[in-house]
């Protein structure tokens, strides 16, 4: 039996179709159908490991999250991950292969299409419904020859379509139009209509405009979603978090200053603080935007070095070490190996300098190397210090994407014990200074850990009332909260007509 199969694809970036995907996932599931979301190729630095230790796309986990299954890496057979000075590093069902240029990766093509038939035969064998989210734009002319994301996709297995575009940018009428018109008769027969996002106010000024479309197209308009900015789901690109800074900005409470390097990665690691009642995410960009900061956190980068040679250049290295002793400073993953004494990188891993003096707010040397490390990962506090106090023995989850291994010197002390093979430790706290560090993704999503934080930076800013209770909806709230959104504004039984239309059909499809 295959499974019945939609689409998402947009006029171009950031328009909207990663959430989309998302709340259709959890409508199909509330409604009783086994979903898998599917994404061929993804370029992203927010990732994600699953529980056979693959890495894929954050996004692609978040929509198999909302669908309430497992996240596989069939799900996102191909990542690319940008890197500083080789291009991007091509991870293939969960294991990185290589480190590719543009021009090398088309000549992996080939590869990267067989690998994501195969991908999409075991979904589709495995699920009532497979929704399949396109990638940037189906239109880009210099680029149709290469693409493997968006309407090779669909013609595998004869999807129909939904296109989405962006009306709060403008111009969502000639996107919409402008992207039909690039495309082949071929193509242009699988676009089954369209689906307006992010539009403000009221939707009947828009009649005028979605009756035009569908005469000029002959494709019906799905819906047309509001904008809004109150149910937040996790995203996959940076580009993002210029609309996350003030999600709880009216607080006079904490604010946890997040430096937002050039090459942020897993920035998502940050979502549970951001949903905490009285806690400001101040993502910084200046190192003025440091003054009044309660914590300063250097989150993980897929190019460490390439950052940390950016955090000095910019001054922002001068002035968090200024600020060290005053303020608590954490480091996660790349932003770990930064606060050490120095980066060894005779093999060239991640660039060509060979020895990288470090931030030496931790008594630590990282050495890097070509083995990739993917681990779900439960750990034991060794020693919480001041920020963590209490913590000690108890247990927090995460996981880990690095490269490298970092060894901690006398003058520190180890943060945790892995509860794994070996009982290796992580991460180091400062005898002399409120430094931590740690290689650990996920980490606030634990919530005696988070609590701790948070009511330490509560205590040493002298607020009794301080409590640790999310302000904004849980995951959970947030992808039903979304359904229904989706729900009251998209035609659903128009698209239930356009799964069931093309038919419960075996891969491959026909073409």
């Amino acid at each position: 039996m295959g499974a019945g199969v939609i689409m998402v694809q947009g006029t171009s970036s950031h328009v909207g179709k990663s959430v989309i995907v998302t709340g259709l996932c959890r409508i199909f599931r509330q409604d009783g159908y086994s979903v898998a979301p599917f994404k061929a190729q993804n370029i992203s630095l927010n990732s994600y490991v699953t529980l056979d230790g693959g890495e894929i796309a954050r996004a692609q986990a978040v929509q198999a999250e909302a669908a309430c299954v497992e996240p596989t890496v069939y799900m996102n057979p191909i990542l690319l991950k940008p890197s500083a000075d080789f291009g991007s590093q091509v991870i293939v069902l969960g294991k990185p292969v290589a480190n590719m240029t543009l021009k090398e990766y088309y000549g992996f093509r080939r590869r990267a299409i067989e690998v994501i038939r195969d991908s999409l035969k075991r979904l589709i064998g495995l699920y009532d419904i497979v929704v399949i989210e396109g990638a940037g734009s189906p239109a880009e002319v210099n680029l149709r020859r290469h693409d493997i994301a968006n309407m090779r996709v669909a013609h595998l297995l004869g999807a129909p379509v939904l296109l989405v575009g962006d009306i709060d940018r403008g111009g969502v009428f000639a996107s919409i139009i402008g992207t039909l018109e690039l495309l082949s008769s071929r193509d242009k027969r699988l676009i089954k209509g369209f689906i307006i996002n992010k539009f403000r106010g009221d939707v009947n000024l828009l009649r005028p405009g979605v009756d035009f479309l569908e005469r000029k197209t002959g494709k019906r308009v799905f819906g047309v979603i509001p904008y809004f900015n109150d149910i937040v789901i996790d995203e996959e690109d940076s580009v993002s978090l210029e609309n996350r800074a003030g999600l709880n900005s009216s607080s006079s409470g904490i604010v946890v200053g997040v430096i937002r390097l050039p090459r942020i990665s897993n920035f998502t690691d940050f979502s549970p603080l951001e949903r905490e009642r009285g806690v400001v995410v101040r993502y910084i960009v200046r190192k003025e935007e440091l003054d009044g900061v309660d914590a300063i956190v250097l989150p993980g980068t897929k190019s460490t070095i390439a950052d940390l040679i950016y955090l000095k250049n910019s001054g922002m290295a001068e002035r968090i070490l200024k600020m060290a002793g005053d303020v608590p400073i954490i480091g996660i993953c790349g932003g770990y190996q930064m606060l050490g004494r120095l980066i060894v990188d005779e093999e060239g891993v991640e660039s060509s300098y060979h020895k990288t003096e470090g931030l030496g707010l931790l008594d630590m040397v990282t050495v890097f190397n070509r083995e990739k490390v993917l681990k779900r990962t439960r750990a034991v506090v060794l020693d919480g210090g001041e920020l963590f106090k209490g913590l000690e023995g108890q247990v927090i989850s995460g996981y880990e994407i690095h490269m490298g291994r970092s060894f901690l010197g006398s003058s520190d002390k180890p943060f945790l014990k892995l509860l794994r093979e070996g009982f290796e430790l992580d991460g180091a706290v400062s005898r002399d200074m409120p430094v931590y560090g740690t290689y650990l993704h996920g980490v606030f999503e634990n919530e005696n850990l988070r609590s701790a934080f948070v009511k330490s930076l509560a205590r040493k800013k002298r607020l009794h009332n301080q409590e640790t209770k999310g302000d904004l909806p849980s995951r959970e709230e947030a992808y039903n909260r979304l359904a229904e959104l989706l729900r009251s504004n998209l035609d659903m039984e128009g698209i239930y007509g356009l799964i069931k239309g093309r038919g419960k059909q075996t891969f491959p499809y026909k073409v």
